[in-house]
């Protein structure tokens, strides 16, 4: 388990990998399923976009922070963020070093 989060209206599913990739998806899209079920596809975990390191509910209006192995954090608004399909890799959201990964993300929480 990665996350977990209230579905709100109007809110997007924000999903980042280690590689720097991320997308947002209508909640609508994912179906409610009951105990015993198997789960739904929420990202394609390649080797180009790597394993899901963050999740967050998040509107046009929110902004993100996301932060690398080596100390390089980034801001972004999450209208910059493509909202595309659930079973999908995913856009680059930052720029990565050879050795370096996403390791965590934030929303920020505006007064």
């Amino acid at each position: 388990v990665i996350g977990m989060i209230i579905a709100e209206d109007n809110h997007t599913l924000l999903t980042i990998t280690e590689n720097g990739y991320g997308k947002r998806t209508m909640i609508e899209e994912y179906r409610l399923i009951n105990r015993g079920g198997s789960g739904v596809i929420n990202i394609q975990c390649t080797e180009r976009n790597g394993k899901v390191v963050a999740i967050k509910s998040v509107n046009g209006d929110d902004e993100i922070i996301l932060i690398s192995k080596n100390g390089i954090v980034i801001r972004m608004l999450a209208n910059g963020i493509s909202v595309i399909g659930r079973n999908t890799q995913g856009v680059r959201l930052m720029r990565l070093g050879q050795d370096d990964k996403v390791v965590s993300a934030a929303k920020v929480i505006n007064d």
